[in-house]
């Protein structure tokens, strides 16, 4: 019998395999190896020291370059060369991504040459059907006026067919994705089984996660009816958005730290808050929350005092429009969380005292991450409720 000698890395390629396929579980082990190993042959002839993404960034996605010296033509030609063929059917028509190495926003200096903007033009009617779509996105809620514009002109429109799939589980991330009409059913894979976990009807984004984190998709979504997206593509995303969110980190980091009632949360956990916060800011005497509103959000003050007022009662037991300051809060300090803990309208009117700057959460990220300061601030309610009865009697009960 002869003696053949195993060629060198097969091992590691062959075990590599093994690990996805353990982790992935896929139906057909022949198609998945050729999927698998493709990538692979990708990454491969993929310059791994690049860290600006390719700017030719359009309505099929990004790509990367591979070497400086060739055209873009050329460029073009060995990418639909290389790629492997993946299936069309019911899919939005676009350019598979090739896998990028993790963006840091930290290794952006911004003495480089800025990236050209990518503008896709629209009508005075695709613009205002934008702009009412993004107005409740979480991400875009942090951006300067100037940068929420530019990531508007970069997003372009996708028409989306019954039963056509947006995104795969698996798959690189190429845009993010943001829902004008429509009803999208999320649905992963579990032991080779598709299973509908969630629906976004008619409003919500996705698809920011493989793009944040440079990690495959982790859903399919598919549509379900006939509707509309706008996408903003990876390189766009990360210019403005990520590196966006890098550098509130680095502003705000410290702020939170300082703040009493998130110091008994773990540190991972006050950068998810720092992730959510936006800015607001308010001029001397304006009303920032109004008495018997409903609430939507949570206040920290970042910068000057607000002064909490709640309307005075008769004799009669009925109230009049006489405010009565009750307290103040200053840097460091909380309020509007007595309406998010008890479901009830506004306890209580606050107003800015000279220039004041509060950081805001918005209610999903109020119970989603602060679930665990709850008990802390329904201690202080019993300390509100003491000074109220002191001004206005023992019928006072802000929990009702």
């Amino acid at each position: 019998m002869s003696n053949y000698e195993i060629p060198a890395g097969l091992k590691e390629l062959l075990q590599g395999y093994t690990v996805q396929v353990i982790r992935n579980r896929p139906a057909d082990l022949v198609e998945f190896a050729v999927q698998h190993f493709t990538q692979i042959l990708e990454n491969q002839k993929n310059d791994k020291t690049v860290k600006k993404l390719d700017s030719k960034a359009a309505r099929k996605g990004v790509t990367f370059a591979t070497n400086s010296d060739e055209t873009e033509s050329t460029r073009d030609e060995k990418e639909e060369e290389e790629k492997p063929v993946k299936p069309t059917t019911g899919k939005c028509n676009r350019r598979v991504s090739v896998c990028a190495e993790p963006y840091n926003p930290d290794d952006d200096n911004d003495d480089d040459q800025p990236e050209p903007r990518v503008v896709h033009p629209k009508t005075d009617e695709q613009r205002r059907r934008l702009q009412d779509a993004c107005k409740d996105i979480l991400l875009f809620k942090t951006l300067e006026q100037e940068q929420f514009s530019e990531v508007l002109d970069a997003m372009f429109e996708v028409q989306v067919k019954p039963q056509e799939h947006i995104i795969d589980q698996g798959d690189d991330g190429d845009n993010f994705y943001v829902i004008e009409r429509g009803v999208y059913n999320i649905l992963v894979a579990k032991e080779g089984v598709s299973v509908c976990v969630g629906q976004y009807d008619n409003k919500g984004s996705f698809g920011e996660l493989a793009l944040m984190y440079n990690t495959p998709r982790a859903a399919t979504i598919v549509a379900t009816q006939e509707g509309a997206l706008w996408g903003l593509d990876r390189a766009t995303f990360h210019r403005l958005i990520v590196k966006n969110n890098a550098k509130k980190r680095r502003m705000y980091e410290a702020f939170v730290e300082c703040v009493p009632l998130l110091k008994s949360l773990e540190l991972s956990e006050r950068m998810k808050i720092v992730d959510v916060l936006a800015a607001r800011s308010f001029k001397d005497g304006e009303r920032i929350i109004a008495q018997g509103d409903e609430a939507d959000c949570f206040y920290m003050v970042e910068s000057g005092q607000v002064r909490i007022m709640i309307k005075s009662k008769t004799k009669a037991g009925q109230r009049d429009d006489t405010e009565v300051e009750v307290a103040r809060c200053s840097r460091g300090q909380y309020f509007g969380e007595l309406a998010l803990v008890n479901n009830k309208p506004r306890a209580a009117s606050v107003y800015a005292v000279g220039e004041t700057k509060c950081l805001v959460i918005d209610i999903q990220a109020f119970e989603r991450l602060l679930g665990p300061c709850k008990e802390i601030m329904k201690r202080n309610i019993s300390q509100y409720e003491d000074q109220l009865v002191a001004l206005f009697g023992s019928s006072v009960d802000l929990k009702h």
